[in-house]
């Protein structure tokens, strides 16, 4: 009898830490589906762009902590100092890209440009004034959801790869044929998924900063913003891919490197806060190509490189666009 009683209460305690782990779960993936959710939508209102941090009674400091805050689609806030034309680029829904295209006096080619997450074409003028000034054409681009072109959602890179196969397509039915492309953190990324994707065939790639898996993206951005890493990486992960239609588990630019054949340059600082050791290694090594460089820049976080440091930076590039 006594040891039905034990058996009972045994059977009670189980349950009751297995009905609290339940719970803990469904809360996990509900706010998990809300994060995932604020991640990839963005919001041109003033009232979120004017938003203030968490205030207010610990209800709603809690509610919000717990789905995650609106984004602000960014703003061009810096216009190119030379003559540049605008031009629109239409997706495959409708939805129109603005692009900045800028000649060079006998220029030696075209070097398409791609800004990060949450940014646009503005903020890669710098990068774009100097290719300018080594003598190429250049391009850039404002992503889905970013600047002046159209959408409010961005898929963090998966579907974006049709944004460089626009502008690829674009520059070379002008007749380039030494087409080099260039792109920063997500603008990275989504040039190693298009050639991957679409098989593109540019002369040579600058990839500066690219973070590998999207959930090592999000466990950084987790970890930056106060929330343990995992499980936070995982489930906001999965309900990424989810919510955007994709396996954001396979969403890896190790993968898409693969089948890169061109000369590669990737670029990264030690100090960068998103973007791992590990994970820029593991993109190298799983780069195809036999003429890759790997270039390290002390004390550089996740921002443009060139700022840091544009003596590295236009010596290391220029020696990269010169070597045939």
């Amino acid at each position: 009898m006594k040891d039905k009683k034990i058996s009972k209460k045994t059977l009670r305690i189980f349950k009751w830490i297995g009905n609290v782990l339940l719970v803990q779960l469904i809360l996990i993936n509900i706010s998990a589906a809300f994060h995932a959710y604020r991640f990839t939508h963005y919001y041109s209102d003033d009232k979120v762009r004017n938003q203030q941090p968490s205030q207010g009674k610990l209800f709603l400091r809690t509610w919000r902590m717990m789905t995650g805050k609106k984004l602000a689609k960014s703003l061009i806030q810096y216009y190119p100092t030379i003559p540049y034309d605008t031009v629109l680029l239409t997706m495959g829904n409708g939805k129109k890209l603005e692009a900045w295209y800028m000649k060079a006096d006998s220029a030696k080619g075209t070097v398409i440009l791609f800004h990060g997450l949450g940014s646009n074409k503005g903020n890669v003028l710098g990068e774009a004034l100097e290719f300018n000034s080594f003598g190429y054409n250049t391009m850039l681009i404002d992503m889905r959801a970013h600047g002046n072109s159209e959408g409010m959602v961005s898929s963090l890179g998966y579907d974006e790869s049709e944004e460089v196969k626009l502008a690829y397509d674009h520059v070379s039915k002008k007749g380039e044929k030494n087409i080099v492309l260039w792109g920063m953190s997500l603008g990275a990324v989504i040039i190693s998924k298009a050639i991957w994707q679409y098989d593109l065939k540019p002369q040579k790639i600058i990839l500066e900063m690219p973070f590998d898996r999207l959930q090592d993206h999000i466990r950084a951005r987790a970890r930056i913003s106060g929330f343990p890493g995992e499980p936070f990486g995982f489930f906001v992960t999965f309900w990424t891919g989810l919510e955007q239609g994709y396996w954001g588990y396979g969403h890896r630019t190790s993968r898409y490197v693969k089948n890169i054949n061109c000369p590669v340059l990737l670029q990264w600082g030690n100090s960068d806060e998103y973007v791992m050791k590990e994970e820029t290694e593991r993109i190298f090594a799983s780069i195809k190509s036999s003429k890759k460089k790997l270039e390290i820049y002390d004390g550089a976080g996740h921002g443009p490189l060139i700022s840091g440091n544009q003596l590295k930076w236009d010596a290391t590039v220029t020696g990269f666009l010169n070597d045939n």
